[in-house]
């Protein structure tokens, strides 16, 4: 069954994200109006791995969640970037290392009856080190972590967002 939509209004606009209610119609012929989040840009984040080190990851707070967790270098894809590229740009800004040869394992909508927003996750076959981060505010730490290891944050509940999370998830159910 396809809903049918009339129309939309904007609510709030930003640079960052527009809410929006749109106006829809169900096949029984109800009709109502829907919040939608629209994200104008989409994102990509990297599983950089290394066979000795184990999968690159930043320790960091999260304000909105207040809540502490592991992450992949992730973030908004830019203006004429590739999602490759941004995978790319991310990682060695959110750590200082630049990934290796990236291969694309998934891309997703993480909340596709609410938002329109695309994740695109990438495995990097490791990492060189280059220098510190660009903004030392993305994290508390980067941390190598052995792949067993990150199991484990899993099973503790250490990695906090759908983003990080359905990436390692993916790694480790399909690469590792």
């Amino acid at each position: 069954m396809r809903w049918r939509v009339h129309g939309e209004r904007g609510v709030y606009e930003s640079e960052w994200m527009s809410m929006r209610l749109a106006d829809v119609e169900l096949p029984d012929g109800v009709r109502f109006e829907h919040h939608v989040v629209r994200f104008p840009r989409a994102a990509s984040g990297t599983v950089a791995h290394d066979p000795d080190r184990g999968l690159l990851l930043l320790w960091r707070h999260r304000f909105i969640t207040d809540t502490w967790g592991w992450e992949i270098p992730a973030g908004g894809i830019d203006d004429g970037e590739t999602p490759e590229d941004a995978a790319a740009r991310e990682t060695l800004e959110e750590t200082g290392w630049r990934p290796g040869p990236l291969t694309l394992m998934t891309s997703y909508h993480p909340s596709n009856g609410a938002t329109d927003q695309t994740f695109h996750l990438f495995r990097a076959d490791g990492a060189t080190y280059v220098g510190d981060p660009h903004h030392p505010y993305e994290a508390e730490r980067v941390e190598w972590v052995p792949v067993e290891d990150v199991r484990q944050l899993v099973r503790k509940k250490q990695v906090q967002d759908g983003l990080s999370l359905t990436a390692l998830l993916w790694f480790l159910a399909f690469v590792a």
